[in-house]
């Protein structure tokens, strides 16, 4: 049996395989983010209002949340699973919430905004990518 005879090896085109790289660089950035959601909650970092006691109740809820879920989602987008980039959309939601719509009590932070905006954008293109690359392959 030649190699012409044998079923063809299908191979992961270059967007499919660049948009796997781009789901697991945000899924280190998402475990990043909630170890540093944690160093906040239990004070390991020194500074003011950085423990869960001495926070205002606004900041629990959010640190509390954004602790569980950041890590949930980095897992999830490392492991490619479909709910990964739900739950970061949650995470990325809360937090242009927090500092958008509430700068007086979670500070103006447009940073981190933007950077959720454009991995939100990149995100789209590479769907709107694979989507037009799926058509366009023979069926």
């Amino acid at each position: 049996m030649s190699y012409r005879d044998s079923p063809a090896i299908i191979r992961p085109s270059v967007a499919e395989q660049a948009f796997w790289w781009f789901h697991r660089i945000i899924a280190a950035y998402c475990l990043m983010f909630g170890t540093l959601y944690w160093v906040r909650l239990i004070g390991l970092y020194d500074g003011p209002l950085w423990r869960f006691d001495l926070m205002p109740v606004h900041w629990r809820i959010a640190a509390s949340i954004l602790a569980v879920l950041y890590p949930f989602a980095g897992i999830g987008l490392w492991m490619l699973a479909s709910w990964g980039p739900v739950i970061w959309l949650l995470c990325a939601a809360t937090e242009i919430i927090m500092y958008a719509a509430f700068p007086n009590y979670f500070g103006a932070k447009y940073s981190v905004v933007a950077s959720h905006v454009l991995v939100a954008l990149l995100y789209g293109a590479f769907r709107l990518t694979l989507y037009f690359q799926d058509r366009q392959k023979p069926q």
